[in-house]
């Protein structure tokens, strides 16, 4: 089978559209030339792509698989493109990466300005997450790369992973938490817990904690999938959370949120670089990574004094 660009182009167009009308009015064209497009791919491929329904168009199981590989391939081209230009010496492009909260608070602020000094073409998106969640996007070639905690090593093949420096946690509570003067975790035995997922095991990350310290598993009464939802439950509730220590310089969190002063030293997962293997950074991104990792020296060093 040969498929040619612009049949990648008319089934991801319906997949983002929703419909036949809406694909053909994006893209410029009569929708009988793109139902002959669609019909030759599936044709080809000998598996249905979409279910036709009384409104619309919605992928079939094959459909879902076919468009994310196709997906990818458009990113790929674009970022051909944009790799071409750069190495003409031309500013232009998109750059898009995956942040967690913590990298984004000790990180971020030290490459950006530099980084749009370099490249002040370059559109640079942002995705805040963690790896777990971000995972497909990266192996995928959605994100150029990511940069934050990795709990579960060592990664697949397909991954290259560069560890940055090494963290620490700290458990937070509200201004005036009932518990602020505790000191150690088993004084923190009847606390309710903000649980949040590192790793695929989210019901195992806090209990690991108190289980290898010989004390009962904590009682997790909200689960969280974003930074910031962590630190308003938190902030709003007599709730613990046990988060990077860098979420205390988070502008939001300073009148809002404060340390529980315990004698433990709890460990972070390591703040980790992980790109694909498979092929390297366009110009712009492995400039970004460049100014990433000298970033990453000063904070270590930071933490260190």
């Amino acid at each position: 089978m040969t498929l040619k660009l612009s049949q990648i182009r008319d089934v991801v167009a319906i997949a983002d559209g929703g419909s036949l009308r809406a694909a053909a009015q994006n893209l410029g064209l009569a929708q009988p030339a793109l139902t002959r497009s669609i019909r030759e791919v599936e044709h080809d491929l000998g598996v249905e792509l979409f279910e036709r329904l009384p409104r619309g168009m919605r992928l079939t199981p094959a459909g879902e698989v076919f468009v994310r590989r196709m997906r990818s391939i458009q990113a790929e081209l674009q970022r051909s493109r944009d790799e071409i230009d750069q190495l003409k010496g031309l500013t232009i492009g998109q750059l898009t990466i995956g942040l967690s909260m913590a990298s984004t608070i000790a990180l971020l602020s030290g490459a950006l300005a530099p980084f749009k000094a370099r490249y002040p073409g370059v559109k640079l998106k942002i995705v805040e997450g963690l790896f777990p969640g971000l995972r497909r996007q990266i192996a995928d070639g959605d994100l150029d790369f990511y940069v934050g905690p990795v709990a579960e090593v060592p990664l697949p093949r397909e991954f290259v992973l560069e560890q940055l420096f090494t963290n620490e946690r700290l458990v937070l509570g509200r201004v005036g938490h009932p518990m602020a003067h505790a000191s150690s975790l088993a004084e923190l035995a009847d606390a309710s817990w903000i649980g949040s997922a590192l790793t695929e095991h989210r019901e195992d990350e806090l209990g690991l904690v108190f289980s290898t310290r010989g004390l009962p598993p904590p009682r997790v009464e909200v689960e969280t999938s974003s930074a910031l939802s962590t630190m308003m439950v938190a902030a709003n509730s007599d709730l613990l959370a046990m988060l990077p220590r860098q979420y205390l310089r988070h502008p939001g969190a300073v009148d809002l949120l404060m340390p529980i002063p315990i004698r433990e030293r709890l460990a972070a997962p390591a703040i980790c670089l992980v790109r694909r293997a498979a092929l390297p950074l366009p110009p712009a991104a492995e400039f970004f990574t460049d100014l990433i990792r000298r970033t990453a020296v000063h904070e270590a060093r930071t933490r260190a004094e």
